[in-house]
Parts: C-alpha cells; sequence; structure tokens
C-alpha cells in the first residue's frame, strides 16, 4: 500500500517519484563530481577504454540518493522494501569501494552474493515460474540459488555494459521505463513507483554522463542499476505470474545480458578467463567499425527500445505469439552477433 508524505496528492505515485528521482540526481550530481575528484576516484584511461583523460566516476551516488528519496516519500516502507534498500545499500558499497580501491573480482563477486542473500532473507526469492500453458512449476530446494543467480547475473550485466558515454544510463532507463509500462499494464502500482524512481535517478545523471561524458556512474552506479531492477523484478514475479515478470526484464535489459552471454562465450571459445576483459564489446565493435561515440550509444539505444517494445509485447498477445516474437528476436540477434563478429576473438582489435 502506497502512502503519500507530501501534498501532491493530485500526482500518481509512479510520476512523483520519477520526478523526485530526476530533480535529485540533476542537482546532486555536480556535488559528486567534486566529491570523486577530492576522493582520488578517477577513471584512467587504458586500452580498453574510449576516453583519452582521466574522469571522476562514483557517479552511482547520484543515483543511490536519488532513488532512496523518492522511495522515502512514495512508498510504504514494509519488510520487502526495506530488504531492498538494505541489499541495495550493500551493493553501493561495494561500488564505492571498487571505485576507490579497484577490488579484486572475486571479492566483488562475494559482496554481490552478500547483497543478494540480504534479498533471501527478506523473502525476496523466486519460488516458482509457471510454463507456456500457464502451469506453475515450483522451485522448491533450487529457489535460493536461481534467485541469487539471477540477482548476481542482472548486477553484472549492468556493470559491463557501462563501457561508453550514457550506455549503462540510457540502456537502464529503457530498461525501467518499460517494466513500468507493464506494472501499470497488470495493475502493480508498487513495481511501477520503484521502477519509476530508477528511471528518474538514471536520466538525471544521463544530463552529465552522455557525451562528453562530465562523470561517470563508475561500479557504483552500474551494479547499483542492475541490482535494483533485479530485485525489483522478483519482488514482481512475487505478485504477478513470475514467467511473466522475469521475462520482461530478460528483455528490456536484453542488449546487455546478450552482450554480456557473447563476451562468454566468446572468452571461452577463445581460450581466454571468461572474467577477463577485452575489447569484443558490441559498442567496441560498433567504434571499430567508424561509429562516433554518441552513434554507437543511439544505436544500442534504439536496440534496447525495440526489445522494450518486444517484451510489452509479449505481455498482450497470446502464448503461441509470445513464442513466436521470442523465436524471431533471437534469430535477428544471432544472425547480427554472427554479422558483427562478436561471437570471435579479435587480436587485430587495437586500442582506442
Amino acid at each position: 500500500m502506497l502512502h503519500r508524505k507530501g501534498v501532491l496528492n493530485f500526482m500518481p505515485d509512479y510520476i512523483l517519484s520519477f520526478l523526485i528521482a530526476l530533480v535529485v540526481a540533476y542537482v546532486l550530481t555536480p556535488k559528486i563530481i567534486s566529491l570523486a575528484k577530492k576522493a582520488g576516484a578517477m577513471d584512467a584511461p587504458d586500452e580498453r577504454k574510449v576516453h583519452t583523460a582521466p574522469i571522476p566516476r562514483m557517479g552511482g551516488l547520484a543515483i543511490y540518493v536519488a532513488f532512496m528519496v523518492a522511495v522515502f516519500f512514495t512508498v510504504d516502507l514494509t519488510t520487502e522494501i526495506v530488504g531492498l534498500l538494505i541489499g541495495g545499500t550493500i551493493i553501493l558499497i561495494v561500488g564505492v569501494i571498487d571505485d576507490l580501491k579497484n577490488l579484486p573480482a572475486k571479492v566483488k563477486l562475494a559482496g554481490q552474493i552478500l547483497a543478494a542473500l540480504v534479498l533471501v532473507l527478506f523473502d525476496i526469492r523466486i519460488d516458482w515460474v509457471s510454463d507456456p500453458f500457464g502451469d506453475m512449476i515450483y522451485l522448491e530446494y533450487l529457489a535460493i540459488p536461481i534467485t541469487l543467480f539471477w540477482i548476481v547475473g542482472l548486477t553484472n550485466t549492468v556493470n559491463l555494459i557501462d563501457g561508453l558515454d550514457g550506455l549503462a544510463a540510457g540502456v537502464s532507463t529503457i530498461a525501467s521505463i518499460t517494466i513500468l509500462l507493464v506494472a501499470l499494464q497488470q495493475n502493480y502500482i508498487l513495481i511501477a513507483v520503484l521502477t519509476a524512481a530508477i528511471a528518474g535517478g538514471a536520466l538525471g545523471f544521463l544530463q552529465y554522463n552522455f557525451n562528453p561524458a562530465k562523470i561517470f556512474m563508475g561500479d557504483t552506479g552500474s551494479m547499483f542499476l542492475g541490482f535494483m531492477l533485479a530485485g525489483i523484478s522478483v519482488i514482481g514475479a512475487v505478485k504477478s505470474a513470475a514467467t511473466v515478470a522475469l521475462i520482461v526484464p530478460i528483455f528490456a535489459l536484453g542488449l546487455p545480458i546478450l552482450d554480456t552471454t557473447f563476451a562468454i562465450v566468446r572468452r571461452y571459445m577463445s581460450g581466454k578467463p571468461i572474467f577477463k576483459p577485452d575489447r569484443g564489446h558490441l559498442h567496441h565493435r560498433l567504434l571499430d567499425l567508424g561509429f562516433t561515440q554518441k552513434q554507437a550509444v543511439l544505436l544500442m539505444y534504439v536496440i534496447s527500445g525495440v526489445l522494450g517494445l518486444s517484451a510489452i509485447a509479449l505481455t498482450e498477445v497470446s502464448s503461441g505469439f509470445a513464442i513466436a516474437i521470442i523465436i524471431i528476436v533471437m534469430l535477428v540477434i544471432f544472425l547480427g552477433a554472427r554479422k558483427l563478429g562478436i561471437l570471435k576473438h579479435k587480436k587485430s582489435v587495437g586500442t582506442n
């Protein structure tokens, strides 16, 4: 049950949530830029990165504060919301430390698992899914590991796509709006308000993060966005047909999910460590093809938007049409990946 702590009772909660987060992130980000510079949280250029001068990071702090303020003013602090906020705070702390100290991958993963476990402890987990015929499949003892895999997996997909100015913030905004629209279709107002806060915070930050970026969100922001979208989708799964609730964020975040999947396959096939960064991501391929940063990011926004529209369509059609949409989208993606050579490890890819 949502409540209103302010006086804007004429405005829907999700719009108020979006506007609060948008304004807070927009006003706060310049202060975070100064803070990051003083703290030494600077992202230095290297052979994988496309920027040529150190840029302050840790901008995700602005998104975090914006989300928290919006939630405080528009949502009742139930047990599951408290769990979500605690888990999000833990993942933020891990991100801040990583932006300052560059944590080892195993330590960062441990922090992600800890944050995900907090959600499970607050009973935010995937207990069942439904098949295309509407039958319920109870996960039983698999519920906790599947929930942990889902949350940690989505956390890392957004983290890994954060390679160009404005890319992660824009894709997260599009994904959030997609889930928001589906939540409104299904009349899940709580999910709509939470995703509106994510969208507002990411969009407010994007004003300073789009090319040429004045600040990066860093792991502070990318992990927080991925974690919150994962956690919110699990809460939605508890309240609805779980398969629909989980397929929608998969499509909404389809771009980073697929880019991460292709990276894992590519590195495995080439004998490279799966967690070792490379320059084979989609945005690297687009830059190698001659796209500018802005052009590559805008194209990836369009791809995310198309996937988002597909996610919305899935909720409006029969199971047969939904399966057809999924098959067509996957086929187009596979052919596009082959055309761009995303599955191949190119030793000749140079620095930028």
